[in-house]
Order: C-alpha cells, then sequence, then structure tokens
C-alpha cells in the first residue's frame, strides 16, 4: 500500500465506542447518492463523526452489519442533499472510508442516459470506463507536497465488483448494461444541448457529476470502486431537458431497486480480491 489512513472515530452514542471497535476493519462501503440518504440495510446501526486530514466528510458515518459482512453507510451529498456535487470533499469521504478499513466501495449514483435508444429510464448501468470532464477543478490525489506519485488508471472501476454487481442485477431480473463510458461534468449546471450532443455522437453512454474523482482517489487508496449508475433522464435528448426535479422524482420511483441492488451484492462480494486494485500503487511511487 502506499500509505495508511489513520483516523480517531467516534460513536455519537459514546457508550457504544467500544462497538465501533468491535467492528473494524469495516470490509465494504458505500456512498448513497442523490435520494439515497439513509443506510437502511444496516442492522443495529451506529453513528460516528471524525475529522480527516483534508477536512470532514460529507457527514456522520453511518456503520454496523449488513448479511454478515462489516459495513460503511456515507451519504455523498449529506442527508438532505445539502452539498452540491463540486463542493463535496470527495478526498475526506475516501479516507474515511479508507481509515475504517474499506477494501469494496459500492456507489450507487444518479445519472443521464446520453443513448435513449439502448438505455432507458430505470435501468442500470454498470460503467466500465470514465471520461472526465471536471477540468481539474476538484482535489483528485491525496499524493500533494509529499511523495510525487503516478496511480495506473487504463481501467478506472474494478473488474471485479463490477461483475458481481452485473450478474446480481440480472439474478433480480432487473435490465442491466455490463460497460459503457460515464462521463463526469463538475456540475452544478447540467450540460448545454451542444455538450451533451458532443457526448452523444462520442458515443458515451451516461453523464454524471460524482464518479470522479472518486474512483481514483480509491484507486491511489487501494480500495476496489464500483460505479452503478441508474438513469434518471435522457439529459437534453428526450422532450424534457433534464432538471434536477426530474432526477429526484425518477429516483424515488426507483429507490427500492437501488436498495435491493446493492444489498444484494454484499454477500456475493469474493472476502479475498482477485483483482489488482488493491496493488494498483506498487511502483507509482517516485
Amino acid at each position: 500500500m502506499a500509505f495508511e489512513a489513520r483516523l480517531e472515530f467516534v460513536a455519537l452514542d459514546r457508550s457504544r465506542t467500544s462497538d465501533v471497535e468491535g467492528l473494524l476493519p469495516i470490509e465494504i462501503g458505500m456512498f448513497g447518492g442523490s435520494g439515497n440518504y439513509e443506510a437502511t440495510v444496516i442492522e443495529d446501526p451506529l453513528e460516528i463523526t471524525g475529522s480527516a486530514p483534508f477536512g470532514a466528510p460529507s457527514d456522520h458515518l453511518i456503520v454496523g452489519r449488513a448479511k454478515g459482512r462489516s459495513f460503511a453507510f456515507l451519504a455523498r451529498h449529506a442527508r438532505g442533499h445539502t452539498i452540491p456535487p463540486h463542493l463535496i470533499n470527495y478526498r475526506a469521504n475516501v479516507w474515511a472510508m479508507k481509515a475504517l478499513g474499506v477494501k469494496r466501495l459500492i456507489s450507487p449514483a444518479a445519472c443521464g442516459s446520453l443513448q435513449p435508444d439502448k438505455i432507458k429510464l430505470g435501468e442500470f448501468v454498470v460503467a466500465d470506463q470514465l471520461f472526465d470532464r471536471t477540468f481539474g477543478r476538484r482535489k483528485d490525489t491525496f499524493f500533494e507536497g509529499g511523495p510525487v506519485a503516478h496511480v495506473a488508471f487504463a481501467e478506472p472501476f474494478c473488474p471485479e465488483l463490477r461483475r458481481v454487481a452485473v450478474e446480481t442485477a440480472k439474478e433480480l431480473g432487473y435490465r442491466v448494461h455490463d460497460g459503457g463510458t460515464y462521463v463526469c461534468i463538475n456540475g452544478p449546471r447540467f450540460s448545454t444541448a451542444a455538450e451533451s450532443m458532443f457526448y452523444h455522437r462520442q458515443g458515451f453512454d451516461v453523464i454524471g457529476m460524482t464518479a470522479y474523482p472518486e474512483a481514483v482517489l480509491a484507486r491511489e487508496a487501494g480500495i476496489c470502486f464500483v460505479n452503478i449508475s441508474m438513469p434518471t433522464d435522457y439529459d437534453v435528448h428526450g422532450e424534457e431537458h433534464v432538471t434536477h426535479e426530474m432526477v429526484l422524482q425518477t429516483m424515488a420511483k426507483n429507490i427500492q431497486r437501488v436498495r435491493k441492488l446493492t444489498f444484494e451484492m454484499i454477500d456475493r462480494i469474493p472476502e479475498e480480491a482477485g483483482c489488482t486494485c488493491q496493488t494498483a500503487m506498487r511502483g507509482g511511487l517516485f
């Protein structure tokens, strides 16, 4: 590993601090996206707080067990959706997961379909590629002011977790697209018609605002990361152009399917990784 993340966590119910310590290290983490702010799958949940070297995470973390596995949940935009995508402290969020010991990170998120003829609303897209259009406005590395590092990132999403997500979705009878390119824009505004048509003509599949830099920070931290996108709109390709209200309305109709998919994935994730995500930083330091 390139580094170890350390963080002192405190249970909001101080009498249960020892219960938190008994859960460590946490195996699996999840970032909850638009409309998915509560960790409903966790048994006997504990709410904890801590301050990372890069600032505070988006919200308190919820930890406990789900399907017999230790599990951590963090609302990416904070509960109540108070943090827009361009202001999320991505480094603090990933650092907090790393400090808990998380090795596998599930990241469901709302997105727009750039290919409405094949990717319909409410379906799932488990992307295998990422195109960054945030233009370097977000802090996307842990290596500043210290060692110089270059992480390999040709495959931005964990192939093992991708396989688990796709197979689980199929078993549940959900329509799922195995692979695709996720275009990450800076936000908070949506795309212009010209921008959206450009991405469409490039053959990109979905568009969102959060997969980058989550994916690369997870890679630097040695955490397997999978993005599970659910199209909530057709960006500018339908009769109605995308609005935030439209996104939340569609997500609300499908939130139980998102929760079901991520819950059923938990005990299908191998305890030992069969990928190279967790060792990606070997040889990456100068």
